[in-house]
């Protein structure tokens, strides 16, 4: 296992054990995150997001498989269980990320899962009549922003 492959190990372990700190440490200061639901957060946001997302998670479980990397980029794949709150319905959420890495931190870390089978799992009717929708995506993104910033001003 090279350095980089190691690092997304750590940050997928720590994440398994619900380590948010030791998630945080694998970022560096310029770091952006994206996926169907967070788009273009800073490093601030993206570490305040994780915190947010194992606090908030109660029953929160993953397994992730097929870590590679090479000097500057990386990916993983890893599968999420948990509740998802505002509905109280169980989601498995099939999520490959990928990674640009920089002096042994993730400067860019993306995750690409299927919006719709994810709403279509959260939202249940609700997802599936609208969740291939702009409408519900925009939605579900506005909020989940909104729920990031009232985190991080600790309004908890």
């Amino acid at each position: 296992m090279n350095s980089n492959e190691e690092l997304i190990n750590t940050f997928y372990t720590c994440f398994k054990n619900k380590d948010y700190k030791g998630m945080q440490a694998c970022y560096a200061d310029n770091a952006i995150f994206s996926d169907a639901i967070f788009k273009n957060l800073n490093a601030a946001q993206v570490k305040a997001m994780w915190e947010m997302l194992i606090l908030k998670g109660k029953d929160l479980r993953l397994e992730f498989s097929d870590i590679s990397a090479n000097e500057t980029t990386g990916k993983a794949h890893w599968d999420a269980y948990y509740t998802f709150s505002a509905s109280g319905k169980k989601v498995i959420n099939r999520i490959d990320a990928s990674f640009e890495i920089e002096n042994g931190k993730i400067i860019k870390h993306v995750d690409h899962f299927n919006f719709y089978t994810w709403a279509k799992q959260a939202l249940g009717i609700t997802g599936i009549l609208l969740g291939w929708t702009g409408f519900l995506k925009n939605k579900i993104q506005a909020t989940a922003l909104s729920n990031l910033t009232k985190f991080m001003n600790n309004e908890r």
